[in-house]
């Protein structure tokens, strides 16, 4: 679909949960490595983009430089991929599964970096994040101790799953931590991608990391 299409489905979606939600459309840009068709994208009206590995990350923003785009980085971090990423200047890293990886950031960064904590809330042993019952105390404790991560909010993958029931509850977990994160500065709730992006903002999420549905239209 087009980023047209997209905003459309996103604003019925919007409307269902309430009238004052305002959801982001991060566009997922690991499905092509070809700067014309983020370009295409970007002309559509997009802004932020997201990336799931740090080489693939470095060699779009590099040939995309001289448009203003705000990049994510919304995979597994590695630590020794840290230095590079943090030369690129990311606009948010929203995967910080663990009070250990947000240190090592914390240590090698030269100001503060904008963050979301990773939440496992499906409880699936193949996904990255962090147990749900530690998410409230590690985003405190990171919070309190380190003062170049700058803490925005939470962010989920949904239950990998056909059962609507599943993949709304771990979206209704992850809204609950992020509720409780509110009083402590947390303004974003990441969560929805091309298969569950509706069921996540009638969730209550605020931004979705839209990949597969939206490049293709654009490739």
């Amino acid at each position: 679909m087009t980023l047209d299409e997209l905003i459309q489905r996103v604003e019925a979606a919007r409307l269902r949960r309430s009238e004052h939600l305002i959801v982001q459309i991060v566009a997922v840009t690991k499905y092509t490595n070809d700067p014309e068709v983020l370009k295409r994208l970007y002309n559509d009206g997009q802004r932020a983009f997201g990336e799931n590995r740090v080489q693939d990350m470095e060699g779009k923003v590099k040939a995309l430089s001289d448009l203003p785009i705000e990049w994510h980085f919304i995979g597994n971090l590695q630590k020794n991929k840290i230095n590079k990423l943090l030369k690129l200047n990311p606009f948010m890293i929203q995967s910080i599964n663990s009070y250990e990886l947000a240190e090592a950031i914390n240590k090698r960064a030269d100001k503060p970096v904008r963050c979301l904590i990773e939440i496992n809330s499906s409880g699936e042993p193949t996904k990255h994040g962090m147990e749900p019952e530690i998410a409230v105390d590690t985003y405190l404790k990171i919070k309190e101790n380190l003062p170049n991560i700058n803490l925005q909010g939470v962010m989920t993958i949904g239950a990998h799953t056909d059962d609507e029931k599943a993949i709304r509850e771990s979206f209704r977990k992850t809204y609950k931590i992020f509720e409780e994160l509110k009083p402590y500065g947390a303004k974003i709730c990441s969560m929805g991608m091309s298969g569950d992006f509706e069921i996540a903002i009638e969730e209550g999420s605020n931004m979705i990391r839209v990949g597969s549905a939206l490049i293709n239209s654009y490739m």
